[in-house]
């Protein structure tokens, strides 16, 4: 159990004449945040606060909700000191915090004999505690269901296909109806929404989250991205600025996860700090190696790195091949599980230049490459 402590308050708001406050569910009917429990409307105001600035939508009790669902259904339970009494006998369950506000000795024993009573997780007291809180409402507010199957593309050399494998994979993951964001992880890569045709389509870009520190919300994070041919993508725009410091990359991508889902990332072979973050978060990376001895060579330096950050690199080998070298023989001399072979497809750059995008042909190489992963990747475990 952990015990937290503040000091503050927030803004008041309007409460109606039943005691609910305007604009708050009160029982019943869904919703996307926090259960409260209490009868202190200072309290109240400044929870109403921290919902509101996580984008939850709470259902507001002054005791026990009479309908059992709401109290063993809601993703987070926030109880104030006041009603802590009339929550004992509730049924157990995760989720369940004590709050209070003013500063009280940490030690005091009746604190936590209210927190055992009622099978609470943790004690906090706010306003010290108010980050910590509106971190907890958020990922409440977004669903504790399976994070995103994360999948990272990076070359073996200079042109291999890395970004045209990344988008890819992206069309043939929203193909599959789950939701799919593509992040452009290369500065220099000429940017994937240009290859995918969606350069002038409204949205942000990395510069707009170069400055994120801090928790990013993921609904917010989706919808102001560019949707682009049935997924959202995160590129770069047309300006000089080059870099994604690692806070942003890693809060980007954790809230881009939250998500559920697909989220592909393309990678630059040069492994700096943004790039080392990104790794850490990825389920599993593709290496692209065309079938070549110095392709070969190169791509092995490559690992090497990667391989320090993320446990689960994969080969995608690329025809055509020198003499003696096939798919699996790339493998072996990389030292890596072949994840495939992607056959050489000699319209490829043809219809690129015409605009189509990289796997839009469902039953071109490229696309039944890409469909065949994901029906591998995505199938339930002990199936694949």
């Amino acid at each position: 159990m952990t015990f937290r402590t503040s000091r503050g308050r927030g803004a008041a708001r309007a409460v109606g004449s039943s005691g609910t406050p305007e604009g708050v569910t009160a029982g019943g009917g869904h919703r996307t945040g926090p259960l409260i429990v209490t009868e202190d409307l200072a309290l109240l105001d400044d929870l109403l606060r921290l919902c509101a600035a996580a984008g939850a939508d709470p259902e507001v009790h002054h005791t026990v909700p009479e309908h059992r669902a709401s109290w063993a259904d809601a993703p987070l339970v926030l109880v104030g000191e006041d009603a802590a009494k009339r929550c004992r006998g509730a049924a157990r369950r995760q989720g369940v915090i004590l709050v209070g506000r003013g500063a009280e000795d940490r030690e005091d024993p009746e604190v936590w004999r209210r927190a055992v009573e009622i099978g609470a997780d943790c004690v906090l007291r706010l306003p010290d505690a108010e980050s910590w809180l509106v971190d907890r409402i958020a990922d409440a507010a977004e669903g504790a269901g399976k994070q995103a199957l994360t999948v990272g593309v990076i070359g073996g050399r200079g042109g291999a296909g890395a970004s045209t494998l990344a988008c890819a994979l992206a069309l043939a993951g929203a193909r599959t109806g789950r939701r799919t964001l593509l992040v452009d992880g290369d500065p220099l890569g000429g940017g994937l929404d240009v290859l995918l045709g969606g350069e002038r389509a409204e949205g942000r870009r990395w510069p707009d989250f170069a400055a994120s520190k801090g928790r990013v919300a993921g609904g917010a994070l989706e919808e102001s991205l560019p949707s682009v041919r049935g997924l959202r993508v995160l590129s770069w725009d047309r300006g000089d600025s080059v870099l994604v410091p690692p806070e942003a990359m890693r809060s980007v991508l954790a809230a881009a996860r939250r998500l559920g889902g697909i989220v592909v990332v393309d990678l630059p072979r040069r492994i700096d700090a943004a790039v080392t973050e990104a790794l850490a978060q990825l389920d599993l990376g593709l290496l692209v190696v065309p079938g070549e001895l110095r392709a070969v060579a190169a791509a092995q330096r490559v690992a090497s790195l990667v391989g320090l950050v993320l446990g689960d690199l994969r080969a995608v080998v690329r025809g055509p091949y020198a003499p003696g070298l096939d798919e699996q023989w790339v493998a072996d001399a990389l030292r890596l599980p072949l994840a495939g072979e992607l056959p050489h497809d000699p319209g490829l750059l043809t219809a690129l230049d015409s605009g189509a995008p990289p796997g839009g042909e469902v039953r071109g190489p490229l696309g039944r490459f890409c469909a065949q992963f994901w029906d591998r990747a995505l199938a339930p475990e002990g199936t694949s």
